[in-house]
């Protein structure tokens, strides 16, 4: 060894672990303080292969630094109250968590359905969500969670029934894929946009979950397709009402006295639906934790029940 100079292996072990303490000592500072947001955005490091040779052997421990960064990256955006909101980070960080770890699961999945909510509530790119979930294949072709999920961004960002189909098709026929996968893909592609396929599919959903706020996120739709139920029954029972009474201004009492309903109708988080006496539209109410309502166009409104 020559006089004056530290061994190399030594001193690039002691650099390793210095990273590494500071690391997690920025991430326990993040999780008690929050982080500081600065007006202009910038990831400094972009390449998932450069951040490699940095993070030297603790690849996993820089990856969740990035995951832990995109999940305040966006819940933080989608809190923020003023300004526009501006995701443009999102898909860079996760690039870079899966980058350094191939095979982080939740970083695929979470990741996916994040990229894939609709603006103002998330970046509205169903693109990157594929681009991501594709990536997620590319290291793990078994894993059917995967094709799933990637037939979920097309049918409920993209509304693109024939390819959400094939995704849930191909899914099946891997080895141990799940029991569902194949009639969900039949259902997909006879019923497309019907809201008994989106029933299946969120029930699909939180059965393939590997994670509380997965199954949490998909019961919630569940209970909001039930409120989407029961307006569409509602509103006839309405119509009717103020027809026989000429039109005039009508309230839900109104119609428990009329025996049309048997108690003032609530939504499954218990809020009362909302009735705009005056037109006799039914709607969440302002309050209720259901809201947003998932976007259905006409075309993929199921026909209201005739009494």
């Amino acid at each position: 060894m020559t006089p004056g100079r530290l061994p190399a292996v030594p001193f690039l072990f002691a650099a390793g672990v210095i990273m590494a303490v500071a690391i997690v000592l920025q991430v326990k500072r993040d999780r008690a303080y929050g982080t500081d947001v600065p007006a202009t955005q910038v990831l400094y490091v972009q390449s998932p292969e450069v951040a490699r040779r940095m993070a030297l052997s603790f690849d996993m421990v820089a990856a969740d630094v990035y995951w832990i960064r995109a999940l305040q990256h966006f819940g933080g955006t989608r809190r923020a109250t003023s300004g526009e909101k501006n995701y443009e980070l999102l898909y860079p960080l996760l690039d870079m968590a899966t980058g350094l770890d191939p095979y982080f699961n939740i970083a695929y999945r979470f990741g996916a359905i994040f990229l894939s909510q609709s603006k103002p509530d998330g970046p509205g790119r169903p693109d990157l969500a594929e681009k991501l979930l594709l990536k997620g294949l590319k290291a793990s072709p078994t894993k059917w969670e995967y094709m799933h999920d990637i037939g979920f961004v097309h049918y409920w960002a993209r509304h693109d029934y024939k390819t959400a189909a094939e995704w849930f098709e191909r899914g099946s026929r891997l080895p141990g894929a799940a029991w569902f996968l194949k009639p969900l893909a039949a259902v997909t592609l006879a019923e497309g946009g019907e809201r008994s396929t989106s029933r299946l599919l969120f029930q699909s959903l939180a059965e393939s979950g590997d994670s509380d706020w997965v199954r949490k996120d998909a019961a919630r739709r569940l209970r909001q397709l039930d409120a989407m139920d029961a307006m569409d029954s509602l509103r006839p029972l309405v119509a009717q009402h103020r027809a026989r009474v000429g039109g005039a201004p009508v309230t839900w009492p109104d119609l428990v006295r009329a025996g049309a309903l048997r108690d003032v109708p609530t939504d499954p988080d218990g809020f009362i639906f909302a009735l705009e006496p005056s037109t006799g539209e039914v709607q969440l109410a302002p309050k209720s934790t259901l809201r947003p309502l998932p976007d259905e166009s006409p075309s993929r409104r199921r026909p209201v029940p005739r009494p």
